[in-house]
């Protein structure tokens, strides 16, 4: 473990012992990430006392599931879920990889991200309420929830959105599901959020760091999703100085080569 690896454990350990944070994310979806990437951020997170959410590919994205078990993640999450017919297919690749019923710690949730997947809610709660538990709620990601409006970015906070996740939260709340809000979240989000937590707020994320629905009304929040920002500078950091190296390892012998080849004439 590096230098900045081990600021990484101080800065999370500060967090889930100061902002209630339960878990660290990576995304196999967005972020594309690598395995040697979340081998790293496994083992942080294992360190700090935290666990590992993880977004996967796809409704049935089955490799992808099969690394979440293999790393012990916390929460698995399928992004832009949009009917009653993803959902299903995402249960059907849970069974598949956890043919056993056995989840162990492991919570299951689906993203809600755009206009279609929010209007076809009820029809996948309802759904979810006859199926086989596996599923424990759903992630409302706000940033591609107003892009699929062509809203912009700065709106996430904004009561229009709002009204859609207090819908969703509503809807959520009503059949005893998990509701966690991501997108965009930061100190600007506090006051929203905590309206939020009034129906019902399992958890939020920023893009690197899963806290505890309870912990928006902690006094020390606002530092804690500064310090969330810091773990995720310090991450990229990481990341760029891992790169780096291997770009760098082969260097002085590729220009050895290259001059060898040049000598030659060719």
């Amino acid at each position: 473990m590096n230098v900045i690896e081990r600021e990484m454990v101080n800065v999370l350990v500060r967090l889930r012992e100061t902002a209630g944070v339960v878990a660290v994310k990576a995304e196999f979806e967005a972020e594309g990430t690598r395995t040697d990437e979340l081998l790293r951020l496994k083992e942080i997170a294992t360190i700090a006392g935290v666990g590992l959410a993880l977004k996967v590919g796809g409704c049935e994205a089955i490799r992808d599931l099969f690394e979440a078990r293999q790393f012990g993640s916390s929460f698995v999450i399928a992004p832009m879920i949009e009917t009653a017919y993803a959902l299903k297919k995402f249960e059907g690749a849970i069974r598949t990889v956890f043919s056993d019923g056995d989840y162990g710690e492991t919570k299951f949730l689906f993203n809600i991200e755009t206009f279609t997947g929010l209007s076809n809610l009820p029809e996948m709660v309802e759904l979810l309420s006859k199926g086989d538990g596996s599923i424990s709620g759903i992630v409302f990601g706000r940033v591609d929830f107003t892009g699929s409006l062509g809203w912009d970015r700065d709106a996430v906070n904004s009561p229009k959105v709002m009204d859609r996740v207090r819908e969703a939260s509503n809807l959520t709340s009503d059949a005893g599901l998990e509701f966690v809000v991501g997108g965009g979240v930061s100190a600007d989000s506090i006051d929203v959020l905590r309206e939020v937590r009034t129906i019902r707020l399992s958890r939020f994320e920023t893009r690197k760091v899963v806290f505890d629905g309870a912990s928006i009304e902690m006094p020390a929040i606002s530092a804690g999703l500064m310090d969330a920002v810091r773990f995720e500078l310090l991450w990229l950091k990481n990341k760029r100085h891992y790169y780096a190296q291997i770009v760098d390892e082969d260097e002085r012998r590729i220009h050895m080569l290259q001059e060898r080849w040049d000598i030659r004439g060719v």
